[in-house]
């Protein structure tokens, strides 16, 4: 498969971290997705795309059109057809909150057609960006799309949980909890609200999240990894909650993420995301 993706320009950058393009045959049609700090929207302009929740009493989902994805704090599969042509958003973790209108608790760990959240639009949209070759055309496209969506004023609280996000997200989680509080001049439980309302989790959780991404892309796989200084690195001082985490996130044990990584290295022109692999 072929990605192409960009940042978009501001002010949107504030709230994306790419839009893109997936086209072409995928090399592995199932995908074990772990969680990462991004909420999503796809528009899907080929075959139905199938997705499996981590938890088997959950029902997969088949998309035909479109969905959202608020913020995943467990792992789950995607399915792709024998084709794909695929056009996508890589929203920050706060990002998908002035585009929609509903709690990002209600996208947590979901999978909502993008109808039930932009009500009649989804035809539309698809029409308009299916209808053109390029990926460059079909990117600006959304981009114009997400452009006219994004208000004019922030909500209540979105500011505060952007100017903490974004310590979240250049420290990888590393900074605490408390010194993001006393910083703002909020109280935890004040943050905490706010984050639920615009991400769906604590800024706890998100911090776990950055930590993990920070873990996951620091692996090189061809050679020897010094998982425990991986983790150290990343903030993990629990070797056994580390290795705790990393398989309630990935499904594997580190050496068995790390062989499966050596079995089938990504994609050249992939986005610096090695965090899905073959779930068969």
């Amino acid at each position: 498969m072929e990605y192409v993706g960009r940042v978009p320009a501001p002010p949107l950058d504030r709230f994306i971290d790419d839009i893109y393009c997936l086209t072409g045959v995928p090399r592995h049609r199932r995908m074990n997705v772990p969680p990462m700090p991004s909420a999503h929207l796809f528009l899907n302009l080929g075959d139905p795309v199938r997705l499996w929740d981590s938890i088997p009493s959950v029902p997969p989902a088949v998309f035909t059109d479109g969905w959202f994805m608020g913020v995943w704090t467990r792992r789950f599969v995607v399915e792709y057809p024998a084709c794909v042509r695929v056009v996508g958003v890589h929203f920050k973790p706060w990002g998908i909150s002035p585009f929609v209108e509903m709690p990002a608790t209600e996208l947590r760990d979901r999978w909502v057609p993008v109808d039930a959240v932009w009500r009649g639009s989804v035809d539309r949209i698809r029409n308009q960006v299916g209808g053109i070759a390029s990926a460059d055309e079909m990117l600006q496209a959304l981009e114009e799309e997400l452009r006219a969506r994004l208000p004019d004023a922030p909500a209540r609280g979105l500011d505060l949980v952007q100017y903490t996000g974004g310590r979240l997200e250049t420290t990888y989680g590393a900074v605490p909890v408390g010194a993001l509080t006393d910083a703002a001049g909020v109280s935890g439980n004040h943050l905490a609200t706010q984050f639920k309302s615009h991400v769906g989790v604590t800024p706890k959780r998100v911090a776990r999240i950055y930590r993990f991404a920070r873990l996951i892309l620091s692996v090189d796989a061809p050679h020897p990894v010094d998982w425990a200084g991986l983790a150290q690195t990343a903030g993990y001082f629990d070797q056994a909650h580390f290795t705790r985490e990393f398989k309630d996130f990935t499904g594997h044990t580190p050496t068995q993420y790390l062989a499966l990584r050596r079995r089938f290295p990504a994609d050249p022109g992939f986005p610096p995301d090695s965090g899905p692999m073959p779930a068969d």
